[in-house]
């Protein structure tokens, strides 16, 4: 009986072995590294057309580049082209800036169709609200601690 359990589970361990997808996590490291990578290149050439075209001083090319960011990020999802790098780079496509604007407007195009108010306005920050809510909390948390101890 024993005998007859032991080679059903080593030919079931072996056909899971063989159904099993390969495992691709340095490739999909490499692509997350590039793509992130890239993003900030991206950023930091939006920063130095800011500062050498439009002659903006440091506060305001971080701004510039906050922005330009955030409008590409938003209209990369709205025509669906952010679903695709995201496919393809997985966390390289979340750079902060990029990903959060990828994350409010997700699943605002998902909900349009129930209107602006109901759709559209009530799932807006669905993603992003905790985020917001636990970041904005924490920074809170550290520099309380950070002035009692400093």
């Amino acid at each position: 009986m024993e005998n007859t359990q032991d080679s059903v589970s080593k030919a079931y361990q072996k056909r899971v072995t063989e159904k099993m997808p390969k495992s691709r996590v340095l490739m999909q490291c490499i692509n997350a590294f590039a793509v992130g990578g890239l993003i900030c290149c991206i950023g930091q050439l939006i920063g130095d057309i800011g500062r050498a075209c439009l002659h903006l001083d440091k506060k305001d090319v971080s701004a510039f580049t906050a922005i330009v960011l955030i409008f590409l990020g938003a209209t990369l999802t709205g025509i669906g082209v952010y679903d695709k790098i995201g496919s393809f780079a997985g966390a390289g496509s979340i750079v902060p800036i990029t990903g959060f604007s990828n994350s409010i407007v997700s699943p605002a195009m998902e909900f349009k169709r129930e209107g602006y108010v109901l759709g559209v306005g009530a799932k807006l920050f669905s993603i992003a609200g905790p985020v917001l809510v636990y970041g904005i909390s924490a920074s809170i948390i550290v520099g309380l601690i950070a002035t009692i101890i400093f």
